[in-house]
């Protein structure tokens, strides 16, 4: 949290003799001016007053509670792909951990959310699901589970099991928007085999942008220092209240192990995906077929441009919308605080009159469309400012990381 001291602003106007010295003393009722020529003045005194941050949860997090009330609809995973076995994966053999991973309940009819990659091997267009997926239960019930559909690019998998003769909790999922930095919040999961395991930390970063196993971006993810390990994956990462905010995904590691650094799927994100793979097994995406850069200010100045905040087209993709639409990519290399950017292309700077400020802003605005509508895209070519129109496509299985 950022602290700010009280501002004080004195106005203070003396009407005194010319070279005389002034003083000023504190009064029991306010400050006073005193002036050479004799006699006081009251001084007004204007306090700004900076209202300190609320951070949810931040008072009375209990990590006991909180494991009480999301722990028994926490279960793990266990997907066999082949060439392993269900005996050599809970022995720690065979293909190793990338068969364990955990997941939660999120209704009375048996339907589980995970990540998509504990129930698939491989990325892009190689993708392939597991030949067979058990669930276990906090009550120690182990059965059978079908894979009803997985959405590689926000890396979420919906399964579900027979719900007979079993005891289900569901989650409540949270909302992934109000959440702030410092925030504290608790993993729940199976790290390496370890079922119905808590770990609890921070918020430690928002509005990270992590890959999907097709190589598109994951926009909006939350960053955590909750100790994230290989098996927690597909998880929840949980609130003071033990609700949603996320679906744990990815760890930055240079050991291999949890170091303070983990990554969730925002639950917005799982619950748009959710909703889709229920609805026909699939998620599709729209498409724009262009990378790009976020523009700042020094950059702006620095390449002579007439916007300081938008997203920079570094690539257009050969045949996609973007380049039916016109749109055109940098053809010039240049360097530019040590990063090197594609320079010359567009700048795009809204989309339907939305502004892009933020790094995420155009995955963000796209993300919301599906294929074959149409967009309006406020452009930048050198000085110029067009208006480019844009029939989105459908993403393909896998990309260098475009929008």
């Amino acid at each position: 949290m950022r602290r700010a001291a009280a501002v004080s602003i004195a106005a203070v106007a003396l009407a005194g003799c010319g070279g005389g010295a002034n003083s000023l003393s504190g009064g029991g009722g306010g400050t006073t001016a005193t002036a050479a020529g004799g006699g006081t003045r009251t001084v007004i005194e204007r306090v700004q007053v900076i209202k300190p941050v609320t951070v949810p949860g931040a008072k009375g997090f209990d990590p006991a509670v909180v494991y009480q009330r999301a722990a028994p609809g926490v279960v793990t995973v266990i997907s066999v792909f082949p060439g392993s076995s269900l005996t050599q994966l809970l022995g720690g053999g065979g293909s190793g951990q990338e068969g364990l991973g955990s997941g939660f309940v999120i209704d009375t009819k048996g339907d589980i959310a995970t990540n998509a990659h504990v129930v698939t091997t491989g990325t892009g267009a190689g993708l392939k699901r597991a030949t067979s997926v058990f669930v276990q239960f906090e009550d120690g019930n182990q059965v059978p589970a079908r894979i009803v559909g997985a959405d590689p690019n926000a890396d979420v998998a919906l399964i579900h099991v027979d719900a007979g003769g079993l005891t289900l909790r569901p989650l409540v999922l949270g909302d992934s928007r109000q959440v702030v930095v410092g925030q504290p919040v608790a993993a729940i999961g199976s790290p390496f085999g370890e079922p119905q395991s808590l770990s609890v930390g921070v918020i430690s970063g928002l509005n990270r942008s992590i890959d999907s196993l097709n190589k598109f971006s994951i926009s909006n993810a939350i960053q955590t220092d909750a100790a994230i390990n290989h098996g927690n994956s597909g998880g929840p990462l949980v609130d003071a209240q033990g609700r949603v905010l996320g679906i744990n995904s990815q760890i930055q590691s240079t050991g291999g192990g949890g170091e303070g650094v983990g990554f969730a799927v925002p639950v917005a994100s799982v619950q748009a995906s959710i909703a889709q793979l229920m609805s026909k097994g699939r998620v599709d995406y729209a498409y724009v077929g262009v990378s790009s850069v976020p523009l700042f200010p020094q950059l702006a100045q620095h390449l002579g441009l007439p916007v300081d905040h938008g997203a920079l087209i570094q690539t257009v993709t050969p045949g996609g919308p973007g380049e039916r639409a016109g749109l055109k990519a940098g053809t010039k290399s240049q360097t530019f605080q040590v990063s090197t950017y594609q320079v010359g292309g567009d700048v795009i700077t809204a989309v339907d009159g939305r502004p892009l400020n933020r790094q995420s802003d155009l995955s963000d605005a796209i993300a919301g469309r599906q294929p074959g509508e149409r967009v309006t895209l406020e452009v930048y070519r050198g000085g110029k400012k067009l208006s480019v129109k844009v029939t989105l496509g459908a993403r393909p299985n896998s990309s260098g990381g475009g929008k």
